[in-house]
């Protein structure tokens, strides 16, 4: 076994070319077996091998600086860098992250989890690389989803204008998460089954060296034959004019022509493309056959691919909010849905099959996203940007100038809001409740269970006031029963579940559940606190808000969101606003630093997020209250 002897990159170089394609073998089915049992991304890393031995084989890491847009495909990287024994950790906690991580090893330069960062990463690396005099590559390794996220073109052109020593890969697979979509798309299309574009090039220079430069006219001619003969000839004309030298399409499983154009790129002075054509999920047939569900799979059964599943009578949330989107839309036509290269982790791919013509997937442009359903709302239409919390994010100066500045009645629906597991930092939907809470205009739900879901998509939909969001989580909801009759619940208000003495526990959203738990727990001591489902962060229930303080209610806080001017801080703002000093305060939720991978489960015993310290904190307040009386 070849794998066996690969430790560091230096063990690889001791291998000859010709050993590689058995390496590659060995490395799919060690990444076959392994997330069998862990989970994790296998197609993208299935679809890398051959480009990660050849990377590495020729290149000098970590002195050659490889970055891996997204980062998901980074696991082929991490065997070849000493990290093949930990791969039973792989996403579990405390164990090898699923994405690259510097703290794991020198090797991992650059940490990511969303796309369309890696171009501009490397031009800062080799902008530093040149003001201090040194001479290392930077090698950046982009898909052709990321590649549609503006970010990227502005590198791009920022590189091309520079004249940078940078090598760009462009891994093409066709394929995101879902399929990807638009003119770029279209336009790559073209050049994966276009004529080999360094023929071309080369015929077109051996033409005009057969064109005598005699006198500036003739001269001036010939750079215009160039130019045009140029468009009509080289394929990669897009990546020339923002000034690369292009190479490809290559086929990017032929380690051969890997090596063959690598090495010419690393000889090459200035920016370089060279555009590999490779397949998602290759080697192993279930993944090939679908490459959509095997980006990210859980646990499954190696031989068959058949993916083993915890059993759960409940619905998902994603799949909840489909078909109540889907009834909603047939009731009122202005309904649209607009999504960022989501479809199928946000349930819109059931929605499209219903309404075709009425959902937009833009691809990975979560900026060009908000701003577009902005525009469909100023004439009169309803859109539902359906985004994860994580990705919001990206479209935050839009979501502010564009939405809630001119007042504009886009729903947001906020999916992966709060701890999302294995995917850890970089997927974590830990800051939308603050950041969202902040910008004038908003209005910010959160269901305590799928039932609730539904009316809070009512409730949007019937809102006309300007944008609103409601957030809601990972995974399987609770297995409430499901009401037949949608409400429209009243804005601002929230829904007082168990009355209670002393102190009342304020629970946003689907951390319901363990405030109901902490208050079973504080009953079976004879203590009886007030149960609230918040339902609002913004506006506020602030009348009930002033009824619990003038009323001498103490208050713990519950939330599956960043503390920090998330819904217990905007609790603590009203309180210290209207002057009522004398109610005390436990905020609980997500703290100041970045959780990491692991179950949610584990997440949360880590943050202090359960019904035990939920009902320790309410303890608290109890003797607290009897010290005053």
């Amino acid at each position: 076994m070849l794998l066996e002897t690969i430790h560091s990159p230096a063990d690889l170089k001791k291998l000859r070319v010709a050993q590689l394609p058995q390496l590659a073998q060995e490395i799919r089915e060690f990444l076959v077996k392994n997330l069998a049992a862990t989970g994790g991304h296998l197609a993208s890393n299935l679809g890398v091998v051959e480009l990660t031995l050849v990377l590495h084989y020729l290149f000098e890491s970590p002195k050659d600086k490889l970055i891996w847009d997204v980062g998901h495909q980074a696991y082929v990287h991490k065997i070849l860098t000493g990290r093949s024994a930990q791969f039973p950790s792989l996403r579990q906690y405390k164990g090898l992250c699923g994405f690259p991580k510097m703290s794991e090893s020198p090797h991992d330069v650059w940490e990511t989890g969303h796309s369309s960062t890696s171009l501009s990463a490397a031009m800062g690396m080799a902008t530093a690389r040149d003001l201090k005099g040194e001479t290392y590559h930077v090698v950046a390794v982009i898909g052709d989803g990321a590649l549609t996220g503006g970010m990227a073109f502005e590198a791009l052109n920022h590189i091309g204008d520079e004249g940078k020593n940078v090598i760009v890969i462009l891994n093409d697979n066709e394929m995101s998460i879902a399929p990807n979509v638009g003119a770029l798309h279209n336009y790559l299309g073209k050049l994966r089954t276009g004529h080999n574009y360094r023929r071309a090039k080369e015929e077109l220079e051996h033409l005009l060296k057969a064109i005598p430069a005699v006198g500036g006219k003739l001269a001036h001619w010939a750079e215009r034959l160039k130019d045009s003969l140029k468009y009509l000839l080289v394929s990669g004309i897009l990546f020339e004019e923002l000034g690369f030298t292009y190479i490809g399409p290559i086929d990017g499983h032929n380690i051969e022509l890997l090596y063959d154009a690598l090495r010419t790129a690393s000889n090459t002075k200035g920016p370089i493309l060279v555009h590999a054509i490779t397949k998602k999920g290759k080697g192993y047939a279930p993944a090939e056959a679908d490459s959509f569900k095997w980006h990210g799979i859980g646990t499954y059964k190696m031989e068959s691919g058949e993916e083993i599943k915890a059993k759960s009578k409940a619905p998902a949330y994603t799949s909840v909010f489909a078909d109540t989107l889907i009834r909603l839309t047939r009731e009122d036509p202005r309904i649209v849905a607009v999504t960022p290269a989501m479809s199928g982790g946000s349930g819109l791919v059931k929605y499209a099959e219903v309404f075709p013509e009425r959902m937009f997937d833009v691809g990975i442009a979560e900026q060009h996203a908000c701003t577009f359903a902005a525009g469909l709302a100023t004439q009169g239409l309803k859109p539902v940007f359906a985004v994860y919390s994580t990705f919001l994010q990206r479209a935050y100066d839009q979501l502010i100038h564009d939405v809630a500045r001119q007042k504009l009645n886009v729903i947001f629906a906020v999916d992966r809001a709060g701890l999302v597991g294995a995917d850890g930092e970089t997927h974590q939907g830990a800051f939308d409740i603050a950041f969202m809470r902040a910008i004038p205009n908003m209005v910010i739900m959160a269901p305590k269970d799928e039932n609730e879901l539904r009316h809070m998509m009512k409730t949007a939909v019937a809102y006309d006031e300007g944008p609103i969001a409601f957030r809601y989580p990972r995974g399987n909801g609770l297995g409430v029963p499901l009401d037949e009759q949608l409400q429209v619940l009243p804005i601002g208000k929230a829904e007082i579940v168990q009355s209670g003495h002393g102190v009342a526990i304020l629970s946003f959203g689907h951390v319901f559940e363990l405030a109901e738990q902490a208050v079973r727990l504080l009953q079976a001591e004879g203590l009886s606190p007030m149960l609230v489902n918040a339902r609002f962060c913004k506006p506020l229930d602030e009348e009930l808000l002033s009824r619990l303080a003038q009323e001498q209610y103490d208050l713990v806080t519950v939330e599956e969101g960043s503390v920090s001017g998330g819904f217990g801080s905007a609790v603590l703002e009203f309180l210290a606003q209207n002057g009522y000093h004398h109610t005390r305060v436990k905020c609980l939720g997500i703290p100041d630093y970045f959780v990491e991978h692991g179950s949610v489960k584990e997440q949360r015993q880590e943050i202090g997020l359960t019904a035990e310290t939920i009902a320790a904190q309410v303890r608290t307040l109890y003797p607290a209250r009897k010290q005053r009386a």
